[in-house]
């Protein structure tokens, strides 16, 4: 568990970078540096939802690192890995509050996105 709290740890510090990168100078300048963190807080947090996927147990964990890798994910446009993440969030047992956020992120980012798209 020590593993996945690190690669959370990492991710969020990156976001934070990512944040303060998109703050300053124009968006022109930093938009290349913004998306660098945003893939790298991305590719962390979705090992660290991967590593308790199987872990029904280690509710609302589970399902708040696969909350938080999907939202990583649209931020990188990575609409279908989003999808699949909400999926297997809501195929464990994530607590009621955290099930409807997900169902509320599925309708209205990767839903909405998809009929953007067609």
């Amino acid at each position: 568990m020590q593993n996945v709290e690190t690669l959370h740890q990492e991710a969020m510090e990156l976001v934070d970078r990512a944040v303060l990168a998109r703050q300053q100078g124009n968006a022109a300048e930093v938009a290349n540096e913004v998306a660098k963190f945003a893939r790298a807080a991305f590719q962390k947090e979705r090992e660290a939802a991967d590593a308790v996927a199987n872990h029904l147990d280690l509710e609302p964990t589970r399902s708040v690192l696969h909350r938080s890798a999907a939202v990583l994910a649209l931020e990188c446009t990575e609409v279908r890995e989003a999808e699949r993440l909400i999926g297997r969030a809501l195929a464990g047992n994530p607590p009621d509050d955290i099930a409807n956020e997900l169902r509320d992120l599925l309708i209205e980012e990767i839903y909405s996105r998809r009929q953007e798209i067609a």
